[in-house]
């Protein structure tokens, strides 16, 4: 088995030097080295621009993870590369610590005004995790109350508290015990959710409006109205976690636009800065604000060192005037349903697809195992090795035979995901439309397809 910087070399990939990742792989996760050797994705990229990645041998790769959305302005905007360009140039105040950052209050406002409703106010950090950390707090100093909330298959984040908000043992494994009090609930399920606030002891209902690592679940909209309105009846504040939603993801500024609620606090991050400087931001009523900052001893009970950066906030100034002024929430909405549409016709002949789903330029392809004998056979053999195998295989594909970049979601493996930088263009629509379609095809047909897939397994087996 290869280990460190060595590559497993396929066809239509190149080697990489073992120069490239021996340092990373000797001080920082030797073990992601190692996968991304199995998969023959570790490559190194030279440039990357909009949608495309360029690696050093003179490959283009598509790019339709976005970095999980991070990316919605695409890779590297000239816009906000310039403007963060022109603020080292300035040396001016970075992080002072004792000053009043304005351009911080700046950014806020912009924030608070595209939110709309009844935010007034917004509490800046560096991460989506952060984000909800500060979210469970705040809630808790509003309400009184100790218990959280949260939808079952959901992701929040890998610090403590933010996981335990999140039910799948892969994620909590080996890290407990977790933050008490909390009480998940099935995504969807409106009795199982009011059955849970009855009691009137939790803080908080933290919710994705979509669950992005779980499958791209798009509910109903009364859902997410009727789940707003059990918060209200109960004295639980409603809070969306638009980490990966958020910022025109869906094609509105928030997704919670489109189902038409307003909630009492909303956790952004990961797009807030065009992919460039860690920055997340939550939003809230002024209700909730003074129940934390409610004195002047109080002024810093809640902070965080780079919060309020000046590079970060400038930033995130520059991506809300890209995202604007290139009008790529509207785009996203027009592109995105054209684009669903053509993967559903284009894959409605191969019945290990189950459904294409999404909204905006979030979108996932739900598959399910083959019926035909022999390849459902291999299937189950490798699935029992690991259960995200399958699709695994078809992030590799895609990437190896297809030049593009996408990966499947974190809490259900047979989701592959498809959300590229909110510019992409037609063309590359089509192309990964084209893309999938073969690899779906070969999956059906070939038996090379999973044979290969069961030497990898076998090999993944052994790391």
């Amino acid at each position: 088995m290869p280990t460190g910087g060595a590559t497993i070399v396929s066809p239509g990939m190149s080697t990489a030097t073992t120069s490239n990742t021996s340092n990373y792989n000797d001080y920082v996760n030797p073990q992601w080295v190692s996968l991304l050797n199995l998969l023959g994705m570790n490559v190194e990229y030279e440039r990357c621009l909009g949608c495309e990645l360029f690696t050093k041998d003179g490959r283009r790769v598509l790019d339709f993870l976005s970095g999980y959305c991070v990316h919605n302005t695409g890779h590297n905007h000239p816009y906000i590369v310039q403007a963060l360009k022109d603020e080292m140039d300035r040396c001016g105040p970075a992080m002072l610590q004792s000053h009043v950052p304005e351009i911080a209050g700046d950014l806020a406002r912009r924030l608070c005004e595209l939110a709309g409703g009844e935010f007034e106010k917004v509490c800046f950090g560096s991460s989506g995790s952060e984000g909800v950390e500060a979210a469970i707090k705040f809630a808790r100093a509003t309400t009184g109350r100790s218990g959280i909330v949260y939808a079952k298959s959901s992701f929040h984040g890998l610090t403590a508290g933010a996981l335990s908000l999140m039910n799948d043992a892969f994620w909590r494994e080996g890290f407990g015990p977790l933050l008490p009090d909390t009480h998940g609930v099935p995504y969807g399920d409106l009795a199982a959710l009011e059955s849970a606030l009855a009691s009137k002891h939790h803080a908080a209902f933290i919710v994705e409006p979509l669950q992005a690592e779980g499958g791209i679940q798009v509910p109903a909209r009364a859902y997410l109205q009727q789940a707003q309105e059990l918060c209200r009846r109960t004295g639980t504040l409603f809070v969306l976690d638009e980490v990966q939603t958020g910022m025109y993801r869906t094609g509105t500024f928030l997704a919670a636009h489109q189902f038409d609620v307003q909630p009492d606090m909303v956790v952004l991050a990961k797009a807030l800065s065009g992919g460039l400087i860690p920055v997340s931001a939550v939003l809230m009523t002024n209700r909730i604000y003074h129940a934390v900052y409610s004195s002047l001893k109080r002024a810093i009970v809640h902070t965080s060192t780079f919060s309020e950066n000046t590079l970060s906030m400038k930033a995130g100034l520059a991506t809300l005037d890209v995202l604007q002024d290139e009008q790529l929430g509207p785009r996203a909405l027009r592109l995105g349903g054209s684009f669903r549409a053509k993967l559903r016709r284009e894959l409605a002949g191969f019945d290990m697809v189950n459904e294409v789903r999404g909204m905006g330029l979030l979108n996932g392809i739900e598959f399910v195992p083959p019926r035909k004998l022999v390849f459902r056979a291999l299937y189950e053999a490798f699935n029992k090795i690991h259960p995200a195998m399958f699709g695994q295989i078809v992030v590799m594909r895609m990437f190896r035979e297809k030049g593009i970049l996408t990966q499947i979601c974190g809490n259900n493996f047979m989701v592959l995901k498809a959300a590229p930088p909110l510019m992409v263009t037609s063309e590359q629509l089509d192309e990964f439309v084209e893309a999938v379609r073969d690899v779906v095809e070969m999956a059906q047909t070939s038996l090379t397809f999973w044979t290969e897939a069961l030497a990898m397994a076998g090999r993944a087996a052994n790391i």
